[in-house]
């Protein structure tokens, strides 16, 4: 009896059909492609001679930077440099005063719900926050209380009192979280200050240098008469610049990409290799264009937010309300970005409290939105070793005023806008080499063009 594997064929099998026959193939494949939400969303602006300058109008703000210290085990201290950021010491160049100031500080250390600071109490020191979150509330118009916003990592509170009498606390500050607090005594800023002349000026010319009544973007107030009869005398005015604008360069991702002339030359049917290496090179440079854009400490955009535009989360997830915060924090937001982990925690969140987002559609794809905003992920948002990200909230466009991708189009060899691939040559083993190169860079036009959640618990 013949078994089915010995049995004898009647027909060609597909095993022998094969040797005459083409493989259908697809073009490579590449796992690391992201959808790039950010290149897609932003404007480009033409940077013609490779700098792109943002003419703002005058500020008069002071001390709106952070200040960072020097942990050591348990051991937290501010760095002396650093205090230069409060305003009242803003410019002062005492390093022995600002290192004796910085000595003088108390590490205290607080538990969830414990109280720093009480409204209405003496203000009788200057609180830095090392690490934590804490959390400012004042009365109510109703016996209610009202919450007044967080401060969070290198953000401080009683610094008025350093130049001006001390008075009291406006408002309550209550730990959201365990936190990490440097205290400076007023009596020990004010031993050092008797101690140095230098101190002394600094502060005086801090309290004389008379500033121009301000709007609440820290800018000149342009003097307007409005509700007036008769013939009285108008006000003058002129609306000053920004002497020392932000200028904005064009940075430039780049690679060499080798393909050896044998493959160049033979193995060219039915795909271009060549041409496929260089696919697969650009979408490499694009995805690292894209992470420039976020990270870069220069130009990205996780850097470039105003310390005004960033805010923290309530408790740690991200809620509604903390997502309400963030977009009412700008006209015309346009667009919230955040790591598809992120957007799961914000869903997880929405779905505790019976909250559905929207939906919206943004080139041909639906995305969930909030507030009609659309939500869309960016895997170049980091993600921290405590699980902790951020969420962008960012309006577009230079007739927004807002946020814009730069670029040069029209460079040589080009073979996308602001991307080309340049022959360098066969070297003597005769492999060719191109150059491939991507310019770009991003600018924020006015500050409240761009914000973001911070430390939002995943």
């Amino acid at each position: 009896m013949t078994t089915p594997t010995t049995q004898a064929l009647t027909a060609l099998g597909t095993r022998a059909a094969q040797k005459l026959s083409t493989t259908t193939k697809t073009p490579p494949q590449m796992q690391g492609v992201s959808s790039r939400w950010l290149l897609r969303i932003l404007p480009w602006v033409q940077v013609s001679a490779g700098t792109f300058r943002v003419n703002r109008r005058l500020t008069h703000t002071l001390g709106d930077g952070r200040v960072e210290f020097d942990v050591s085990g348990s051991r937290v201290r501010v760095i002396p440099d650093q205090l230069t950021e409060l305003p009242a010491l803003r410019g002062f160049a005492g390093r022995e005063e600002l290192a004796a100031l910085a000595d003088r500080c108390v590490q205290r250390a607080y538990g969830p719900g414990e109280l720093l600071a009480e409204q209405g109490q003496p203000v009788e020191e200057v609180l830095l926050i090392a690490h934590g979150k804490i959390g400012r509330y004042g009365a109510g118009a109703y016996d209610g209380e009202s919450d007044l916003g967080r401060l969070a990592d290198g953000e401080w509170a009683g610094d008025h009192a350093l130049a001006t009498e001390p008075g009291e606390w406006a408002h309550s500050l209550r730990a959201l979280t365990s936190a990490t607090v440097l205290a400076l005594p007023l009596t020990e800023f004010e031993a050092v200050a008797e101690r140095s002349p230098a101190l002394r000026e600094h502060l005086y010319a801090y309290l004389s240098h008379a500033l121009p009544r301000r709007n609440r973007r820290g800018e000149a107030e342009i003097e307007i008469a409005s509700g007036h009869e008769g013939e009285p005398t108008l006000p003058g005015t002129f609306v000053d610049y920004d002497c020392v604008p932000r200028e904005y360069e064009l940075s430039v991702a780049q690679t060499v990409l080798r393909v050896h002339s044998r493959v160049a030359d033979l193995y060219n049917e039915p795909m271009n290799q060549v041409e496929e290496q260089l696919r697969l090179t650009i979408e490499a440079l694009r995805e690292r264009q894209e992470h420039e854009m976020v990270n870069n400490r220069d130009f990205g955009l996780l850097h470039n937010v105003d310390p005004r535009q960033r805010l923290h989360t309530r408790a740690g997830p991200p809620t509604p309300d903390d997502l309400d915060d963030l977009v009412t924090r700008r006209r015309k937001t346009q667009f919230l970005l955040a790591h598809p982990r992120t957007i799961a925690a914000i869903g997880r969140e929405c779905s505790r409290r019976g909250v559905y987002p929207d939906q919206a559609h943004v080139e041909g794809v639906t995305v969930r939105a909030w507030r009609g905003i659309p939500l869309l992920p960016c895997d170049k948002i980091p993600v921290s070793r405590a699980s902790t990200s951020a969420v962008i909230a960012l309006r577009v466009g230079q007739e927004n005023d807002g946020v814009v991708g730069l670029r040069q189009a029209g460079i040589p060899d080009e073979l996308e806008p602001s991307l080309n691939a340049r022959f360098m040559g066969i070297n003597d083993k005769a492999v060719l080499s191109y150059l491939v190169s991507a310019y770009f860079s991003a600018a924020v036009l006015v500050p409240d063009a761009l914000g973001v959640l911070e430390d939002v618990q995943l």
